[in-house]
């Protein structure tokens, strides 16, 4: 790193600007049912409204996700928030379906540039404090992502004009951290040579533990984009039986709020990556279960004990993961390791969606969840079972798997 001594502002600052990111990609999913109405469209375009952040986001990873190991965190850091404040420009001009596609594509864009870089850059503010950068990585995506689903409600249900101040506070917020943003100091320094753009490569000696590392990543985040995209029309349909969009959108942020919670408690705990993996999979699992089980009981509780329950296991797993994948990344390939992680995550996000948002159309808004609790809620217990089955080698540092590579070659010869 260019500065030996990194004052705790700059964490602070790439933290807040890694959180707005979350908070400006997620600022739409109180309105998205308005748009359903005033636009005119079905659940599968809502899903797919939805879902295009994800699909831009990945090739945005391919094509970036080494960009700023050969440039800095910083450039890629602000050009990501600069392509924030385009979105919600676009978010909030909107005046019909195309408007909306548009600008979910340049949020995914934008978080495509931006993650692998935060991430990195938050591990080494951190001078090697690994679960400590975990930790700062996932409570800005579970407390960003919540904090604009609850700024975005408030604002929509009491607010003068709801359909465009939610946006115009967070391009206020982006605009502010993308220029503060410039008084951290640089953490990787200018890297001579052509810079070839290639998808993120996971070295082959940490290959096993990062599939289960990924594998985690999308499982969670497939519950939350859960939450974000359909829950809020789920609880209003089926459940709570209401359009009141602040009370929607505490129903669907409280599965990031207890994720964010449960990643304070957690914190400082000692158990391995393995095991609170394995743990927040079957909480996650158990959640689900819970949320299919309110609408047949037309039960708010019901539904908020499945949130609450979903997102410890949420908060759990995902900083379990981010945990490994810190410890597990060689230094040299870092953000183009943590690009490969988003990768799985938003492929989890995008997909699920999509499939929820067909299937509801053919069936039912309640079969379509039913079935995802089903498919997701097996999945996670049998990824839990491979974890406590496999999972010390997520704890093992690239030092320590060539170590034990050559003990194993040296015993062959």
């Amino acid at each position: 790193m260019n500065a030996p001594h990194i004052r705790k502002p700059s964490l602070l600052i790439v933290t807040a600007a890694f959180a707005a990111m979350l908070m400006a990609a997620n600022l739409a999913t109180p309105l998205y049912a308005v748009y359903a109405r005033q636009f005119g469209f079905s659940t599968v375009v809502l899903a797919l409204v939805f879902a295009v952040y994800a699909l831009v986001l990945i090739p945005g990873l391919l094509l970036f996700g080494q960009i700023s190991d050969r440039l800095g965190r910083r450039p890629a850091i602000a050009l990501g928030m600069g392509l924030d404040v385009v979105a919600l420009l676009l978010f909030a001009l909107a005046d019909g379906t195309a408007w909306l596609f548009a600008a979910r594509g340049l949020l995914g864009l934008a978080q495509g540039m931006l993650s692998g870089a935060a991430t990195a850059a938050l591990a080494e503010l951190t001078a090697g404090r690994k679960r400590h950068a975990a930790l700062m990585a996932t409570l800005a995506q579970a407390g960003g992502a919540a904090a604009g689903v609850l700024l975005c409600g408030v604002l929509a249900q009491w607010a003068p004009w709801p359909m465009v101040l939610p946006y115009v506070v967070g391009m206020a917020a982006c605009s502010l951290l993308g220029i503060v943003l410039w008084l951290v100091p640089e953490t990787v320094g200018h890297r001579e040579g052509a810079m070839r753009l290639r998808m993120p490569r996971v070295p082959a000696r940490i290959r096993s533990p990062f599939l289960r590392v990924g594998l985690t990543g999308a499982s969670v985040w497939s519950v939350g984009a859960l939450f974000l995209s359909v829950v809020p029309s789920y609880a209003g349909e089926q459940v709570a039986h209401s359009r009141n969009l602040a009370l929607l959108a505490l129903l669907s942020s409280i599965v990031l709020l207890a994720s964010f919670a449960a990643q304070l408690l957690l914190r400082r705990g000692t158990t391995p990556p393995a095991a609170t993996q394995a743990v927040g999979l079957i909480l996650l699992a158990v959640g689900l279960a819970t949320l299919v089980a309110a609408s047949p009981a037309r039960s708010v509780a019901l539904l908020t004990a499945g949130a609450v329950l979903a997102g410890i296991g949420h908060g759990a797993a995902l900083l379990a993961a981010q945990d490994a994948l810190t410890r597990i990344a060689p230094a040299d390939q870092r953000a183009e390791v943590s690009a490969a992680f988003y990768v799985c995550i938003y492929l989890g996000v995008s997909l699920p969606v999509i499939g929820i948002g067909i299937l509801a159309d053919v069936t039912t808004l309640f079969t379509a969840v039913a079935a995802f609790a089903a498919v997701t809620g097996g999945g996670s217990l049998g990824l839990a079972v491979w974890h406590l089955l496999r999972g010390a080698d997520d704890a093992r540092t690239p030092q320590q798997q060539r170590i034990s590579s050559d003990l194993v070659r040296g015993q062959a010869r």
